[in-house]
C-alpha cells in the first residue's frame, strides 16, 4: 500500500478545559492498494449523530 492523500479534515468540539474551547482537528489518510488499485480508508465514528461533539461527550450529557 502507498499513501494516497487525505480526506477532508474533521473538526470536533470536545469538553472545555480550564474555561477554554477545545477543538480537535483530525486528518484522515487514504491509502492505495497497488495490486487492486482500490482506495482504502478507515471509517471512524468519532462524532455523535447530529452533533458536533465526540461520542463520549454526547454520552456523558445523555446520562445526566
Amino acid at each position: 500500500m502507498i499513501a494516497h492523500g487525505f480526506h477532508k479534515k474533521l473538526v470536533v468540539q470536545d469538553y472545555p478545559l480550564r474555561g477554554k474551547h477545545v477543538y480537535i482537528h483530525i486528518k484522515r489518510r487514504r491509502w492505495l492498494d497497488k495490486t487492486t488499485r482500490q482506495t482504502v480508508h478507515q471509517d471512524w465514528d468519532l462524532v455523535a449523530q447530529e452533533t458536533r461533539v465526540t461520542v463520549k461527550f454526547a454520552a456523558f450529557f445523555k446520562s445526566t
